[in-house]
């Protein structure tokens, strides 16, 4: 028996607010969408070029507290081929909230203060 990473899923309280920045500052885009009829829920895949690991974001209608995204102690990690690079964008989009010089590594933050460790390609 064998088991391959499929996703990641986590909620978001404004799910186009959130694509965009998934767009913006990780390259990730759309790969499916689904949801009842009634709109009652929402999940969006998003993948990006270098890993078949999907991350999904479901979306609740409705919803307008603010979601445990894990307590802070949860995040998602994501190399980056020029941190440099990365890092600039990110300052430029107001999304970092850590930073550790000295390993080399940065934390931002979605919409939804779901944290993202940026680390370089190694």
């Amino acid at each position: 028996m064998s088991f391959k990473m499929s996703h990641t899923e986590i909620h978001v309280l404004d799910l186009d607010r959130s694509v965009a920045f998934y767009e913006k500052a990780l390259g990730l885009r759309v790969v499916r969408e689904s949801g009842p009829d009634d709109g009652s829920w929402k999940i969006v895949f998003l993948a990006g070029d270098g890993s078949p690991h999907q991350l999904e974001l479901t979306w609740n209608n409705g919803r307008v507290e603010p979601y445990d995204q894990g307590g802070g102690d949860i995040h998602l990690a994501f190399e980056a081929d020029d941190i440099e690079q990365a890092h600039a964008l990110h300052e430029q989009m107001g999304c970092i909230t850590h930073e550790n010089p000295a390993m080399g590594i940065y934390f931002i933050a979605d919409p939804d203060g779901f944290k993202i460790e940026i680390v370089p390609s190694r």
